[in-house]
């Protein structure tokens, strides 16, 4: 069995440490936080600083492989999240009746829940598992390293200590120090692919009362204007966040960090007025997180790996800004083929490094394609999609074929091209446009003068 360490307690790191032990392999988790997400879920959430974790306290919908994942690998965990207050939510649940089942209809279910509900769960069942060690308030500062080509990396340093490992993970977020520290070694740089995104992101987060509706009925979650998007994320415990997407260039940005100004302009989109109407207890300030990148690290090159005896998972290897919310189900994913081939990547990491360009970077490139077409449109305030493409987006909450195919592209099952390309997909919204002849692509935000008048 290998000796691995896993450098970050985040949801890759836990998942990672957790998957690896329950299979029988010594693993030693090294995370530099003092603290633990676990007995008090509203006190970790809303009053811990987490200045490296900026997205932990940003609204989350876990999506299908998060749940496919720990129902296959740690069900336990699972069950727990339930208890915990997550809540699945199925796409076809939209409608009054659920279609014929088609195979894999039972995978298209998002999670809502907050970022530290799954964090206490994983945190809980790492906690219990006899082969993983969890050294909290431990900085790993350096990798050691055994001569070769390519070197071989052997362990970490941690203090005067050197823990010597057969597999080091590399699990410490999108402000990894591992970069830096191969440099250091005289190896071969990563390849980093970056590209950045130009979208800023502002959040509050509400709590429903208790003798209150537990939501507004049948209401899309998201709205849109030219310039700025709008969206809900049901979450658990009576838990909702109300979120504005615009660009980190729209020079309104700052007002909306005043509550009073964030929730008139949230009140001005129909998908966020609905909640907002419920007359929740706000729960948090405005909170904003912007600077966002998308990046790949790749830890191989045209001439084989940089190194051996270490990978990359997580943030670490492939950081998308969160609009299609892929994090935590990229992570796990990865974490589950390196669980289940950690003998192999220990030995010679290039069948992880082929499998991660193969399985994951597909929707790393979509979202850099979607991100820059957004950005573009945010910034300039441009008008609707083409008709076609906004008569998709509009039929898929009319028609369960069309949402499926929405579902399995959202849920990582499909790409874009695979689940909307077929006969059936195109016909059908070829008969939603013929039933609506007048269907003409628009905005249900406000305006830019109301947005303004708003915001001054």
């Amino acid at each position: 069995m290998a000796r691995v360490a896993v450098i970050g307690g985040g949801i890759s790191g836990l998942g990672t440490a957790l998957m690896l032990g329950r299979r029988g392999h010594r693993v030693t988790l090294f995370e530099q936080d003092a603290r633990r997400a676990g007995e008090d879920l509203d006190r970790d959430f809303f009053h811990w600083d987490r200045p490296r974790v900026p997205q932990s306290v940003q609204p989350h919908s876990l999506l299908a492989p998060v749940r496919t994942v720990l129902r296959a690998e740690a069900p336990d965990v699972y069950t727990d999240l339930l208890a915990r207050g997550a809540r699945e939510y199925h796409e076809f649940d939209w409608f009054d009746e659920r279609p014929p089942h088609r195979a894999g209809d039972e995978d298209l279910v998002t999670l809502r829940t907050r970022r530290i509900v799954l964090e206490a769960a994983l945190t809980a069942a790492v906690r219990r598992e006899p082969t993983v060690e969890v050294r909290q308030g431990c900085r790993v500062r350096a990798l050691t390293f055994r001569e070769g080509r390519p070197a071989r990396v052997t362990g970490v340093q941690v203090g005067s200590e050197t823990h010597q490992a057969d597999l080091v993970v590399d699990a410490s977020g999108r402000r990894s120090p591992v970069p830096a520290w191969l440099a250091a070694a005289g190896c071969r740089p990563p390849v980093v692919d970056s590209h950045r995104t130009g979208i800023a992101y502002v959040c509050r987060w509400y709590r429903l009362r208790a003798d209150g509706p537990r939501d507004p009925g049948r209401v899309k979650t998201g709205s849109a204007a030219p310039f700025a998007l709008a969206g809900v994320f049901p979450s658990d415990n009576g838990t909702f966040a109300v979120s504005l997407v615009l660009s980190t260039g729209d020079p309104t940005r700052g007002a909306l960090t005043d509550p009073a100004v964030f929730e008139a302009v949230a009140r001005r989109f129909p998908a966020t007025a609905a909640w907002l109407g419920l007359a929740p207890e706000p729960r948090s300030a405005v909170l904003a997180m912007a600077g966002l990148d998308n990046r790949w690290t790749a830890l191989a090159d045209d001439d084989g790996p940089l190194v051996t005896g270490l990978v990359n998972a997580g943030d670490s290897l492939i950081h998308t800004n969160p609009t299609f919310g892929h994090g935590a189900a990229l992570c796990l994913l990865a974490a589950q083929h390196l669980a289940g081939q950690v003998d192999q990547i220990a030995a010679d990491p290039m069948g992880y490094h082929m499998w991660t360009t193969k399985a994951l970077r597909p929707w790393f490139d979509a979202q850099v394609k979607a991100d820059r077409a957004d950005g573009q449109r945010l910034a300039e305030g441009a008008p609707p999609a083409d008709r076609r493409a906004a008569a998709r987006a509009a039929c898929a909450f009319d028609d369960p074929v069309v949402m499926r195919a929405r579902a399995q592209v959202r849920h990582l099952l499909r790409s874009a091209e695979e689940a909307y390309g077929t006969d059936e997909v195109d016909q059908h919204i070829t008969a939603w446009l013929t039933a609506h002849p007048d269907f003409t692509p628009k905005h249900d935000g406000p305006t830019r003068d109301q947005w303004e008048a708003l915001t001054k």
